[in-house]
């Protein structure tokens, strides 16, 4: 599972061809020892849970990396690497 991004001590994660499990675009996210799912583009919980203040973290990356996350997906769901996406600063 390919990490595409990491910022404070969050790690992001695609899968790839992951599109049978959640049925939609999403992300694998890790914190210590917490981990979810969030759909894509909306951000939403779909699985697990994170720490309300990172949730809000990630939340806010996948507001602005939208457009690079949907086309990530894309990428992943046939089967080529994904590329790597600037953290939150």
């Amino acid at each position: 599972m390919p990490v595409i991004s990491m910022f404070y001590g969050i790690i992001v994660h695609l899968f790839f061809a992951d599109n049978r499990r959640h049925k939609l675009p999403h992300i694998h996210v890790s914190y210590q020892e917490f981990e979810a799912v969030l759909s894509l583009p909306e951000g939403d919980v779909l699985e697990g849970a994170l720490p309300s203040n990172k949730i809000r973290l990630v939340q806010a990356w996948v507001d602005i990396h939208r457009d690079e996350l949907m086309a990530d997906w894309k990428l992943a769901v046939n089967g080529q690497q994904p590329y790597k996406i600037e953290p939150l600063r």
